[in-house]
């Protein structure tokens, strides 16, 4: 079971797993303020789900709300997400070579400390943001996401080696779960792919039914969970005081006696 790495350094001094909540302010304005509320909350990770931001197709505006958000941060790690719509991002009016193009220039920019990219793109497109995560020195997470349904066994095991094969940094599943039987599931391919493929791994099980994936996922193995800091980005996202509280209580119990 992995860590996350940022500038050579254990996210959340190596506890799994590390806390991160998700930004998604429309306007500059909107985002500054909401990172600075959120970041008081003292998460380990900000993700900057650009695909909520209005003038996305601007490339000057992001890179002004970039640095925005680096100066209301606090210091705290940011990762940087286009959420596809495929994959139950918003809509934005761009094609790939200008995402591209914009994942190049905001970690050109030094705003940024790890980047997101779906492993279900493009191959040449992967191996772009692959080439440019390490000409920055920025952890890749290559991520799955379905909001349909969760994938056979087999499946979600490939999901991870898959992106383990394209050159993830990270690799990270999250799957719409059914079924109680499906959360298991989830939880036993990522106790599986924690232990065998030699990066930290990602994972959740979205929704109501998956909510107990958030609170326990980092004792099979998940290195990351995603709360509420200000706005949800994903259903069954659970405010940050609550997943921190739940947290305690869990580790806790886990360090303490093993007797009856």
């Amino acid at each position: 079971m992995i860590p996350i790495q940022v500038e050579g350094r254990p996210l959340a001094g190596g506890r799994l797993p590390a806390v991160c909540a998700p930004l998604v302010g429309r306007t500059r304005a909107a985002l500054a303020t909401e990172a600075a509320a959120v970041a008081a909350k003292r998460p380990d990770l900000l993700e900057w789900r650009v695909d909520f931001f209005g003038p996305i197709a601007d490339t000057r505006e992001v890179l002004a709300a970039a640095a925005d958000l680096r100066a209301a941060s606090g210091g705290i790690p940011i990762l940087f997400t286009r959420r596809c719509q495929r994959e139950g991002g918003q809509p934005i009016a761009l094609a790939e070579p200008q995402v591209l193009a914009l994942y190049e220039a905001v970690a050109a920019s030094g705003c940024v400390d790890l980047l997101d990219f779906e492993m279900g793109n493009d191959a040449a497109d992967v191996a772009q943001v692959r080439a440019l995560a390490h000409r920055r020195g920025l952890p890749l997470v290559l991520s799955f996401h379905d909001f349909q349904r969760t994938p056979p066994d087999a499946d979600l095991r490939a999901r991870f080696a898959q992106a383990r094969q394209l050159g993830a940094d990270i690799a990270k599943v999250a799957v719409m779960p059914q079924s109680v039987e499906d959360v298991h599931r989830l939880l036993g391919a990522t106790l599986q792919a924690s232990r065998s493929l030699g990066i930290p791994v990602i994972s959740m099980a979205m929704g109501g039914l998956g909510a107990v994936t958030r609170l326990c996922g980092g004792v099979f193995g998940s290195a990351l969970t995603f709360a509420v800091g200000a706005a949800a980005s994903a259903p069954g996202q659970i405010a940050i005081e609550e997943v921190r509280a739940a947290l305690a209580v869990l580790q806790g119990a886990m360090q303490g006696p093993t007797s009856g």
